[in-house]
């Protein structure tokens, strides 16, 4: 087998959420042009019919459900749709989360778990779902769960507790599911970085703060939406096959926030 078959995912069948714009959407084109076809799944139909003409520009085939991801019926109903589309089920890449960056004071309790509901427990009821129907066929570990992380799951910050703590329970979510799921399923992770997103669109019309995010970061840039989107590709395809319970570490290399919010220290 030539090295690069190894990262085909022909005639394979994915599900990939938050998948309208961002990382999700460079993951579902990527896993496309790699031969799988996609469900992809976020709230904005529009954007998710945008994706889906970039799925089917490669012959392979797309499914569009637009949801409310937080709904843990919806999301978890998203795998026996694409089972039922497709008649298999691959690989699912839980990529929708996000929390917005607070102070400890205003970060109430009802905040934080919705940060851990939105990041965690969604990614839990697809995986749920979709283990007993990916669990049909195929050999040990060609089925595959990859969550996208953040590298402020493994770091420290200020204002990023919430976020922080949520993206830290879905690794430690994945290491623990893939002991569960071994020798069958692999469950994998990404610790992402900074990456040019709509999460960032405010950052890049500012240079002095595109400046700092670059300066701090040891490659000097910020990521692009691809660069997450091949190590998805590399954990789910046979390339990856002999990783599991692990988090790739895709950051341009940073080891702490390279973007300073600017937060007081708490007073009495």
């Amino acid at each position: 087998m030539n090295i690069l078959d190894r990262f085909a995912v022909t005639d394979q069948v994915a599900v990939v959420t938050g998948a309208g714009r961002g990382i999700g959407a460079a993951t579902a084109v990527a896993f496309a042009q790699a031969g799988a076809d996609v469900l992809i799944s976020a709230r904005t139909a529009s954007q998710l019919e945008q994706v889906a003409d970039q799925i089917r520009a490669t012959g392979r085939r797309a499914l569009v459900v637009p949801a409310n991801l937080s709904d843990l019926d919806a999301v978890a109903g998203l795998a026996r749709a694409a089972y039922d589309e497709f008649g298999r089920l691959d690989t699912v890449v839980n990529n929708v989360g996000g929390t917005i960056p607070n102070a400890f004071l205003d970060t109430d309790s009802a905040y934080l778990e919705e940060a851990f509901h939105f990041n965690v427990t969604t990614a839990h009821a697809l995986s749920l779902a979709a283990v007993p129907l990916m669990l049909g066929s195929a050999e040990d570990g060609q089925k595959s769960i990859v969550n996208i992380s953040s590298m402020m799951g493994r770091a420290s910050g200020r204002g990023y507790l919430a976020y922080g703590t949520a993206k830290a329970a879905l690794a430690h979510w994945g290491r623990l599911a893939a002991a569960d799921l071994a020798p069958r399923i692999r469950v994998n992770g990404i610790f992402v970085g900074s990456v040019m997103t709509s999460a960032l669109e405010f950052v890049a019309g500012v240079p002095e703060m595109m400046e700092q995010m670059e300066t701090k970061t040891p490659l000097r840039r910020v990521g692009e939406a691809e660069d997450i989107a091949a190590a998805a590709l590399y954990l789910a395809s046979r390339a990856g096959q002999y990783v599991t319970g692990k988090m790739l570490e895709v950051d341009g290399g940073i080891q702490e926030p390279n973007l300073d919010l600017h937060l007081p220290d708490v007073t009495a």
